[in-house]
C-alpha cells in the first residue's frame, strides 16, 4: 500500500511541476521509429492483398469457385451403349447383351456399417468377408466390389441399405449356343471389349459409343438431382454372320463324336458354300462355354481351323495333277509307271502303300499314289508348282477378316531339290491351315476359279479369279468322285442319294520342326457335294487319332459323310444319285 501510495504521489508531483504524461519515463520507446512503420506497412499490404484476392474471386473470377464447388457435388455418369447382337444367316441370336450391375463402394463410409451387414454383402457378392474387408481397407476413395452382377442380386444388395454402396449399369454378353458356336463368335471381357473371333474382328461395328449425363450427388453418393444429358449413347450395330446354326450344330456334334471315338487329341471342321464363299460352319474340339470361362484352357481356346497348320498329305495331290492337266502335260488317261511301290530319288525313297504298277493319271488320284504324283511333279518346273500353290492361297496371309488366321508355309521354289519337289507334290514339306485347304478346293467345285471367303452373310456372289481351265476342273471332279467309290480310298465318305467327291490325307505330325517320334498322325478329308452341281465344301482334320485307325479315309471321311448328309437335307438340296446302298469294303483304307 505504501508503494502504491508513493507511486501515485510521485505522479501527482510530476504533474504539479508541469511535466506531460506522454513524457513519463515509463512510456519511453526503446525501438527505432522506422521499425514500427515497416510493421504497419506490412500489415496494411497483407490486408490489401486479402481484399484484392477476395474481390478477384468473388467479383471477377467466379468460375474457379463454381468449379471447386461442383467437384464436391456434381458428377458425370457414363451411359453405356448396348453392344450389337450377333445372329446367324437366318436371324437366330448367337450373342446378345443383357443388363447387369457393377457394385462399387466408398470404403470409408462402408466400413462404418454394422459387421452383419458387411458379412451379408460378401455373401451376396460371393466374396469372403476377409477379401471384402481387404478391398474396403483400400486407401482409394472409390473401389469396384464386383462387376457384372445379376439384377436380382443387385436388388438384394440395395435392400441392405449400406451407406457408401452404389451400383452402375453395364452389360454382360450372353451366348445362347455355348460351346457349339464359340470359336466362330468369340467372347468379350468385363469391359465389353471383344477378345476372340468375330467379337474381336468386328469390335468397332458392334461396340457403339457411350453417352454421359451430369448429376448432383450427396455425401453418401446418392443422386439427388439430374442436371441433364451431355451426350446420348448410340448402340452398336447388329452383325449377321454367314453361319447356319443347323449346319454348325451338325458339324460340331459329329466332330466331337469323331474325336472321342478315335481318342484323338483334337479336331477341326469347316463347311463352305461353293456359290458364295460363305462359311456355313466352323467348329473345333475341344471347345469351351463362353458363358463360363473360369476353367478355360489354351487347348480349348485354340481355333484350329484358322490358327493351326499341318502337312496336308495326299489332299494336296489334286493340285499337282490339276497343274499337269492344265498345262497339257498329261491327260486323265496318261499312263504312269509306279513300279513295285518304291521310287528312289538320290538317296531318298518314296513309297506307296502297295504296288500299283502302271496306272493312269486318274488312277493316281483314286489310289492316292505318292510315286505317281511325284513323277508327274518332276515333269514340271518347280516355279509352276510354286505359282499354283500361291494362287490358291497356300503360304499367303489370309484376308478373311478373322483374327489369328495364319499363312502357312511354302518355301521359295529356287531352293527346292528334286526330292523336295516330289514330296511337296503329295503334301509333305508344306504346311497349310484347314480353312486354306477348304478354300483351295473351291477351285475344283467352281469350274476353275477361286473366290474370297466371307464370315458375314452375302447378298450376291463375289467375283472369282480363274486359276485353272474349266475343262481341267471338270476332269478333276471326275477323278475326285472315284476316290469316294467303293473301290477308292474313301468309301466311308459316301452319302446315300448323292454323288460325292473328295480326297483323303494322312500325314506325319511335325513337332518342333521335326517329324514326331514315335509316329503321330494328322488325318484329313476334303470333299464336295453333290457332284452334279457342288454346293458344299467340307474339310475335316483329326489330330493324333490313337485308337488304332489313323488314315484319313478311316478317321476323317466318316465325319464328312455324316455332316454332308445332314447338311444337304437341312438345306433341301435335291438328291442327284439313285444309289441308296452304301458299300464299304472291310479293308477300306487310304494310302500315304
Amino acid at each position: 500500500m505504501k508503494r502504491g501510495s508513493g507511486g501515485g504521489s510521485a505522479s501527482r508531483v510530476a504533474a504539479s511541476k508541469g511535466v506531460p504524461f506522454s513524457k513519463n519515463p515509463m512510456l519511453a520507446v526503446r525501438l527505432p521509429v522506422w521499425r514500427s512503420r515497416v510493421v504497419l506497412f506490412l500489415l496494411f499490404a497483407a490486408f490489401a492483398a486479402l481484399a484484392g484476392r477476395a474481390l478477384w474471386l468473388q467479383g471477377v473470377s467466379t468460375q474457379f469457385l463454381q468449379k471447386q464447388g461442383e467437384i464436391r457435388y456434381a458428377r458425370t455418369l457414363e451411359l453405356p451403349a448396348t453392344r450389337g447382337k450377333i445372329t446367324d444367316r437366318n436371324g437366330q441370336v448367337l450373342a446378345s447383351s443383357i443388363p447387369v450391375k457393377a457394385i462399387w463402394a466408398i470404403p470409408d463410409d462402408v466400413l462404418l456399417a454394422p459387421p452383419e451387414k458387411i458379412r451379408a454383402l460378401g455373401q451376396l457378392l460371393d466374396i469372403s468377408e476377409a477379401d471384402l474387408r481387404k478391398k474396403l481397407e483400400s486407401d482409394r476413395s472409390f473401389v469396384y466390389l464386383k462387376r457384372q452382377v445379376e439384377q436380382d442380386i443387385a436388388n438384394k444388395i440395395t435392400k441392405l441399405n449400406i451407406d457408401g454402396i452404389d451400383e452402375r449399369k453395364e452389360y454382360k454378353r450372353f451366348y445362347p449356343q455355348g460351346e457349339v458356336m464359340t470359336h466362330l463368335v468369340g467372347f468379350t471381357n468385363v469391359e465389353d471389349v471383344g477378345q476372340e473371333s468375330m467379337e474381336l474382328a468386328q469390335q468397332k461395328t458392334l461396340v457403339g459409343s457411350t453417352g454421359s449425363r451430369r448429376v448432383i450427388k450427396d455425401r453418401l453418393g446418392h443422386i439427388v438431382e439430374d442436371i441433364g444429358s451431355i451426350r446420348e449413347p448410340h448402340d452398336g450395330k447388329d452383325l449377321m454372320l454367314s453361319v447356319d446354326s443347323k449346319i454348325q450344330y451338325i458339324a460340331f456334334t459329329q466332330l466331337k463324336d469323331a474325336v472321342e471315338k478315335f481318342k484323338a487329341k483334337a479336331g477341326a471342321i469347316v463347311v463352305l458354300d461353293v456359290h458364295t464363299g460363305e462359311v456355313l460352319a466352323l467348329a473345333n474340339y475341344p471347345s469351351y462355354d463362353p458363358n463360363d470361362r473360369t476353367k478355360l484352357t489354351g487347348a480349348q481356346l485354340r481355333n484350329r481351323v484358322m490358327t493351326d497348320t499341318f502337312e496336308p498329305g495326299s489332299t494336296l495331290k489334286p493340285f499337282t495333277v490339276a497343274l499337269a492337266l492344265d498345262t497339257d502335260r498329261v491327260t486323265p488317261a496318261t499312263r504312269i509307271d509306279t513300279g513295285a511301290g518304291h521310287f528312289t530319288i538320290a538317296d531318298r525313297t518314296i513309297s506307296d502303300t502297295k504296288a500299283h504298277g502302271v496306272i493312269t493319271v486318274a488312277e493316281v488320284i483314286k489310289e492316292s499314289s505318292n510315286i505317281g504324283t511325284s513323277k508327274i511333279a518332276l515333269s514340271m518346273p518347280a516355279q509352276e508348282m510354286w505359282e499354283m500353290f500361291t494362287k490358291v492361297g497356300f503360304g499367303q496371309q489370309p484376308k478373311f477378316g478373322f483374327p489369328g488366321a495364319v499363312a502357312g508355309r511354302v518355301r521359295p521354289y529356287k531352293s527346292w531339290r528334286p526330292i523336295e519337289q516330289a514330296t511337296m507334290s503329295y503334301g509333305n514339306g508344306i504346311s497349310v491351315s484347314l480353312i486354306q485347304l477348304a478354300r483351295a478346293y473351291t477351285m475344283f467345285a467352281r469350274n476353275g476359279d477361286i473366290i474370297p471367303l466371307s464370315f458375314q452373310k452375302m447378298n450376291e456372289a463375289p467375283l472369282g479369279q480363274q486359276v485353272i481351265k474349266e475343262k481341267t476342273a471338270r476332269e478333276m471332279r471326275d477323278m475326285l468322285e472315284t476316290v469316294v467309290s467303293p473301290t477308292g480310298t474313301a468309301p466311308q465318305a459316301q452319302v446315300a442319294g448323292y454323288r460325292v467327291g473328295g480326297k483323303t490325307g494322312t500325314a506325319y505330325k511335325v513337332e518342333n520342326g521335326k517329324y514326331a517320334m514315335p509316329r503321330k498322325y494328322v488325318a484329313s478329308f476334303v470333299g464336295m457335294v453333290p457332284m452334279s452341281a457342288p454346293r458344299f465344301i467340307i474339310a475335316v482334320m483329326i489330330d493324333e487319332p490313337t485308337s488304332g485307325a489313323h488314315y484319313g479315309g478311316q478317321v476323317a471321311a466318316p465325319t464328312f459323310a455324316a455332316v454332308a448328309s445332314n447338311a444337304l437335307r437341312a438345306m433341301n438340296v435335291p438328291p442327284d444319285s439313285s444309289v441308296t446302298q452304301i458299300i464299304i469294303p472291310a479293308n477300306a483304307q487310304e494310302g500315304m
